[in-house]
């Protein structure tokens, strides 16, 4: 199936930014924005990974502050290509950077200031627009467009991002052609294709330090408590946030806001928010729009703030839905996604793919994945390698742009395998990492470190850590504080 997008609209200035054609409409100016004839940047925000301006950006971390200006709407310069120009910032983004084209780029790679297309070329090199990756650019006199990736190389069908014209706020386009006569209403052969001198391919590591732990007790009812990785402490009690007959919980943030997911007692799904900025949670449950009923287990993961949840439903088969929390909706609907005798998720995203991971009907273990740039979910399950059987739960995590996957096995230890998806491969075998009577399983990154977390044969729930900078995994399983039982299904997420 096709990924829905956001719907999105666009924005554009020459030199200063790109051609701005005269229009009948003008959008009006954001909170966010101000007029000036200048402006300094200085933060990169919260996605800049609190990286100095004109410091290093990841090709991933490009891609996902453009897609920021599409979810806020950032409209073009209101004053076109005369001055004082609109200037734009935001937490995530950081800035201010001018609101046209030019703009936009700088903005998504990061750069101490807002560049114009003529001066684009002086932080960058010339590349063939045949070698271009997402997060190059491709920049003539009069406009400059943000490439996020091929549709068809064969074909020279192309994705980009673009601030245009004053009718439309940043958009997403799915029209690039290399072999079309124009592009973005400039002709094809006025580019060049640039790609940003500090620009990287790996991903950075991870800033978050307080870990989120959800359990459904005994009483069917879900409990809390957070570990402080940098204060070395955690919370040690369990506080109960409601729920009855809870069998499942998955979680996801947006932003400073955790969102928990829940399977209730009938199959249907719920969610219950917690915002650390105010240290708040939302005080009931909500549905999740769509109606599903029968699930039996859940994942949910994070592009931009865009939510992607899937289930396994009634009939052993994968649905998804996806939630807006910039635009406050729901998709509406659930889509079905294939497989069968499905019994257990988890999912982790590189870059801009998600990528799904369940147990089959045998206990071996699949995956399918949903590339975000494109729009498209690959067609067939793929088995992860290392013929793993009779697993019974699992999770996912990443570093950089390896994802490692644990199981619970046949014997009732925890099997670890790790994908490297920029080198494009799987180690091919999974290695025993202890534990007796394991019953679920949830996982967590720190920095380079990642913390599993695991419902042991009473109920309790203990950890085990991989030190991804040493390569070391921590020797023994350690018992969360607070002297938590009868546990039966858990969640793991991070905050900074």
């Amino acid at each position: 199936m096709r990924i829905k997008n956001a719907t999105v609209r666009s924005a554009g200035i020459v030199t200063a930014a790109c051609a701005a054609s005269l229009v009948l409409s003008v959008m009006p100016a954001h909170a966010d924005s101000v007029q000036s004839s200048g402006a300094s940047v200085t933060s990169t925000g919260s996605l800049g990974n609190h990286a100095a301006p004109g410091g290093a950006v990841p090709r991933s971390q490009a891609i996902a502050r453009a897609k920021v200006w599409v979810e806020e709407q950032v409209p073009y310069s209101t004053n076109g290509l005369m001055s004082p120009y609109s200037w734009w910032a935001d937490s995530r983004t950081g800035g201010r950077y001018r609101q046209d084209c030019s703009g936009f780029v700088s903005m998504a790679w990061q750069l101490n200031s807002s560049r114009t297309t003529l001066t684009l070329p002086d932080v960058s090199s010339q590349i063939s627009k045949w070698d271009l990756q997402p997060g190059d650019a491709l920049n003539s006199n009069d406009h400059v467009i943000l490439f996020a990736g091929w549709r068809d190389k064969a074909a020279g069908t192309f994705n980009y991002y673009q601030e245009s014209s004053r009718s439309r706020p940043t958009n997403y386009n799915t029209d690039g052609n290399l072999y079309a006569s124009s592009l973005a209403s400039h002709p094809t052969s006025s580019y060049s294709a640039l790609r940003y001198k500090n620009i990287t391919d790996t991903p950075p590591v991870s800033d978050a330090s307080k870990v989120h732990l959800e359990i459904v007790g005994a009483d069917g009812g879900m409990w809390n408590t957070d570990g402080d990785y940098a204060a070395g402490e955690w919370s040690g009690s369990w506080a109960s946030l409601g729920g009855t007959g809870l069998k499942a919980l998955a979680s996801a943030v947006t932003g400073n806001t955790m969102h928990v997911y829940a399977i209730g007692s009938t199959g249907r799904v719920y969610t219950k928010d917690a915002n650390y900025s105010t240290g708040q949670w939302s005080t009931d449950w909500a549905e999740v729009p769509g109606n599903i009923q029968g699930a039996t287990a859940l994942t949910a993961s994070v592009t931009g703030n865009k939510v992607h949840l899937e289930v396994i439903g009634a009939d052993g088969a994968m649905w998804n839905t996806d939630g807006d929390y910039a635009a406050g909706e729901w998709s509406g609907s659930w889509a079905s996604l294939g497989g069968t005798g499905l019994k257990a998720l988890a999912s982790a995203v590189t870059g801009n793919t998600m990528h799904v991971y369940a147990v089959g009907s045998t206990g071996r273990v699949f995956t399918k994945d949903a590339n975000y740039s494109t729009g498209q979910w690959s067609t067939d399950w793929a088995e992860v390698p290392g013929n793993i059987q009779g697993a019974t739960a699992l999770t996912a995590s990443v570093t950089g742009n390896k994802v490692h996957l644990e199981v619970i096995g046949a014997d009732g230890a925890m099997w670890n395998t790790d994908g490297d998806y920029a080198a494009g491969e799987w180690t091919g075998s999974w290695a025993s990492l202890g534990g007796t009577g394991l019953k679920a399983l949830a996982s967590a990154v720190t920095g380079n470190t990642m913390h599993v977390y695991a419902v042991g044969s009473t109920g309790r729930v203990y950890t085990k850590d991989a030190n991804y900078s040493t390569g070391q995994w921590s020797t023994d399983w350690a018992e969360i504080p607070g002297n938590g039982a009868g546990a039966t299904a858990l969640t793991a997420s991070t905050t900074p």
